[in-house]
């Protein structure tokens, strides 16, 4: 009878490195199965009815290749080498949870929803396994890389793969609005070596209705009518309890002389809440800006019906919430609150957006950007870092708008020389600007009040 079963007659035709292991048991056992089919490019059907076998609400897929996704793939590759293909899924959130003004029930349907896309992403990395294709799924949110913060701590954007793939557009507040579901979605992606048999196309048409009640939901002013962002508003406030806003946390607890002070830094309820967090999975301070969006099909009859009884019910609660809204003394989002919000309350803490490198300074430098204190600022800054945190960069400020370029362009007003790695500790208050210059370790060519103004527009 034929076997392949590997004797010792077939093992001695082999090098002499391969005879003990063409013998091993568990190499006999595998050369007696029959050898796998090669394996098939996937259509977008194909890949759908898998996710939503998985528990998906929708999915589509993308390449690699797509020219949206050229940031993303060296992450991508180096999460899964040889990968060809991103399977973006979506799974709906319970509308009227995410809507409720208290925190917990909307918190809850987070976690929840989010466990629900981990659980459906790993599903159909091992459907996709089956099939004989490498997939891995990496996390809806957390954990992240976090060697890696505070720079790119994902692995995937979850949204431009989503917006990609086809599944929804980005809306005014930064989320992807799905043409169905509207905002109140979740996002996860699976990576793949399948390849696609045909392109996916992007949705033809845009979800939001730009009725800018997310504008005026946001507490700290992040969202602006004119479609500008002020990221660190948003990052500073609702991810208070997150990473970087943990760290600030951290910090205050080592700054008090003792719980006396402590406890006036922090409140008792400040405090309940980062344990709530830390025990229960970190708490959002605010998604005002999905909860208040009436876009997508299945969300939007209400709205349509009566837009006033939207606003009094859906919205108003959430404008008269009475809160802590954490932002950095002196930035934009302090004087949104201030002037928007009078009954909620401004509670100062560090920024959160905090470089650990020159080359980091000067990539964060769009998001911690603050227009209104920078209205009357017209001046073009180079930055000439050296050592091993290196880096050239010029820096304009005009009337409300920041452009960073790379290297040194133009005849600039002020122009900044140090080491990459002094530029930090003086950010950090480790070291006096004073005292580099007179050392000779800091050099400012031009008009040097022009910092102050600079450093203004970007509080800490």
């Amino acid at each position: 009878m034929p076997t392949n079963e590997p004797t010792k007659a077939a093992a001695t035709e082999l090098p002499r490195t391969h005879r003990r292991l063409a013998l091993h048991p568990t190499v006999a056992a595998a050369s007696r199965r029959t050898k796998s089919e090669p394996k098939q490019p996937l259509t977008l059907d194909e890949i759908r009815r898998i996710a939503i076998a998985a528990g998906a609400d929708d999915a589509s897929a993308v390449s690699l290749s797509h020219p949206d996704l050229a940031e993303e793939a060296r992450y991508i590759e180096a999460a899964l080498p040889g990968a060809r293909t991103l399977v973006a899924i979506v799974v709906r959130m319970h509308v009227d949870n995410v809507r409720s003004p208290e925190r917990s029930i909307a918190n809850l349907e987070f976690h929840r929803t989010g466990k629900a896309v981990d659980e459906v992403a790993h599903a159909i990395a091992k459907a996709l396994g089956e099939l004989g294709h490498r997939a891995v799924n990496p996390a809806m949110a957390f954990p992240m890389e976090m060697d890696r913060f505070p720079e790119r701590s994902w692995i995937v954007s979850h949204k431009r793969v989503a917006v990609a793939a086809g599944l929804g557009k980005m809306g005014l507040h930064r989320s992807v609005i799905h043409p169905r579901f509207g905002s109140f979605i979740l996002l996860g992606t699976v990576i793949t070596d399948a390849e696609l048999t045909e392109r996916a196309h992007p949705l033809d048409f845009d979800p939001c209705l730009r009725c800018q009640l997310c504008v005026a939901a946001c507490p700290v002013g992040a969202i602006e009518p004119d479609g500008s962002f002020r990221f660190s508003a948003c990052y500073t406030h609702n991810y208070r309890e997150f990473m970087s806003g943990f760290t600030d946390f951290i910090e205050e607890v080592a700054d008090s002389h003792d719980r006396h002070d402590f406890r006036a830094r922090v409140s008792q309820s400040e405090s309940a809440s980062m344990w709530q967090s830390l025990a229960f999975r970190p708490n959002y301070k605010a998604a005002y800006c999905l909860a208040v969006c009436p876009a997508g099909e299945e969300v939007i009859a209400p709205y349509l019906e009566s837009k006033a009884e939207h606003v009094r019910t859906i919205v108003r609660p959430l404008l008269d919430r009475e809160e802590p809204v954490y932002v950095v003394a002196g930035s934009d989002a302090e004087a949104h609150v201030r002037k928007r919000f009078p009954h909620k309350r401004p509670r100062r803490v560090r920024s959160s957006l905090r470089p650990r490198s020159a080359r980091h300074f000067v990539e964060a430098l769009p998001l911690s950007f603050q227009r209104e204190r920078a209205r009357d600022l017209t001046a073009r800054f180079h930055f000439d870092f050296s050592g091993d945190d290196s880096i050239q960069a010029t820096v304009v400020t005009d009337k409300g708008d920041l452009h960073v370029e790379p290297g040194l362009n133009g005849k600039a007003d002020l122009a900044v020389r140090s080491d990459g790695s002094l530029w930090i500790d003086i950010l950090e208050k480790r070291k006096s600007p004073l005292f580099a210059a007179l050392a000779g370790k800091l050099h400012l060519r031009g008009n040097r009040a022009l910092l102050m103004r600079f450093r203004a527009c970007f509080p800490r």
